[in-house]
């Protein structure tokens, strides 16, 4: 079934048209990365590209009042990107940005939003591994942004989801799609903390460690998981671990724990990254 995603960065394009007495206007039909052509009829929009879908004026107000939120419109209709998952008991959903969006994972966005935006933040950690060769393990799949980005140079990416339902977000963001497409990407479902113990020693060149916050994911700041990541990487091999703004005094606390804790582990080589707010360890 064809789809159209917006948010009300789109749709405040549309409602500006129908101000201006327009009867026409161009906008994205997935949040940025492509233009089609909406046509505005009286009580309703549609879309030449996309005969089954059309959107009333009461839907396009309903859109444009919600900025924490991204729609999908179909020939069945319209709804929230949201879930709430069954495993970890948290809500999810997507949520708009001027870029590509992000999750929120319990209230809480998996990237980078203020001063900065999903893309720019996923470029930023990526590029701390450059030059990126062999496989590479990306522990915390969210979007998908960084197993994406990790797939332009890298020849094979490992990614681990630990909640099907972000999967769903996933599926039903336009900027996810490499994710499922890409054959570069092999996607695993599951606890990373346990996943990863069962890779074999030095499989990986490199390794992005990019969790939750602590509250949300404890076990992937501790000294036995850091441990199973110097274990699975090859000897010269970088670890990126993204931490929070070291400037803050929660980042400036979590940045004193993880750092001793990833030399406790072997990690003897640490860097900071600043622009990428975390640090690069080598084994």
């Amino acid at each position: 079934m064809r789809e159209i995603v917006l948010s009300h960065f789109q749709i405040a394009l549309v409602l500006q048209a129908k101000r201006s007495g327009k009867t026409n206007v161009e906008l994205s039909p997935d949040l940025g990365i492509s233009v089609t052509r909406a046509e505005l009829a009286p009580d309703f929009l549609y879309f030449p590209d996309y005969p089954q879908i059309r959107l009333s004026w009461a839907h396009a107000e309903k859109i444009a009042r919600d900025e924490n939120a991204c729609f999908v419109l179909n020939a069945e209709g319209i709804h929230k990107i949201k879930t709430f998952s069954e495993l970890t008991h948290r809500a999810y959903s997507l949520y708009p940005t001027r870029s590509a969006p992000t999750m929120l994972v319990a209230g809480f966005p998996m990237h980078r939003i203020k001063d900065s935006d999903p893309l720019r933040d996923t470029l930023a950690k990526v590029k701390t591994l450059a030059p990126l060769t062999g496989i590479v393990l990306d522990t915390a799949t969210g979007l998908g942004y960084t197993a994406i980005e990790l797939s332009k140079t890298a020849p094979r990416v490992i990614t681990i989801e630990l909640d099907p339902a972000a999967q769903e977000i996933c599926r039903a963001n336009p900027w996810s799609r490499a994710l499922f497409d890409n054959p570069k990407i092999e996607r695993r479902i599951g606890d990373s903390f346990e996943i990863v113990q069962t890779f074999d020693a030095m499989t990986f060149d490199a390794v992005l460690h990019d969790p939750p916050t602590m509250s949300l994911a404890g076990d992937l700041y501790s000294l036995e998981f850091y441990r199973e990541l110097f274990r699975v990487l090859r000897r010269g091999g970088k670890l990126f671990h993204y931490i929070g703004d070291p400037q803050s005094k929660f980042g400036a606390n979590i940045t004193r724990g993880v750092t001793q804790r990833l030399k406790d582990a072997g990690f003897q080589r640490l860097k900071p990254a600043p622009q990428a707010f975390g640090v690069v360890a080598w084994k």
